[in-house]
């Protein structure tokens, strides 16, 4: 499956962005997605994940409230809605795809078999 995230770009800080994430490839539905973040010098990090049905979720302790993740199967993509962004937010998002069947979405990257290539976040203060 091949990953495509776009939606990135600069915002004030309490401002908000709307991420996609859009897959080709193979069944959609299949696939467990999940966003992460990487912020220069810092290690790739788990914002949210979506279950292929789009009835689990979960998010890290630090986007509850602020972040939604969805997704519409009939489009092949999955979003992150972000309010309320902060300047220790701005890190390069990525899209992930989990092809391997578990029950739950993971929190891992290394349970992400396909990645996007990433869309800058900017956030002023």
């Amino acid at each position: 499956v091949q990953l495509q995230a776009f939606g990135g770009g600069l915002v004030q800080a309490g401002g908000y962005l709307r991420l996609s994430c859009a897959a080709s490839g193979r069944t959609f539905s299949n696939y467990h997605m999940g966003w992460f973040r990487q912020a220069p010098g810092k290690e790739r990090e788990f914002v949210a994940a979506i279950s292929g049905s789009g009835f689990t979720k979960y998010y890290a302790d630090f986007v509850k409230g602020r972040f939604t993740i969805s997704r519409n199967n009939a489009k092949n993509t999955v979003y992150l809605q972000m309010n309320s962004l902060k300047p220790e937010e701005a890190a390069v998002y990525y899209c992930a795809a989990d092809a391997m069947g578990r029950k739950i979405p993971s929190m891992k990257t290394d349970d992400y078999d396909y990645w996007g290539q990433g869309t800058q976040v900017t956030v002023s203060s």
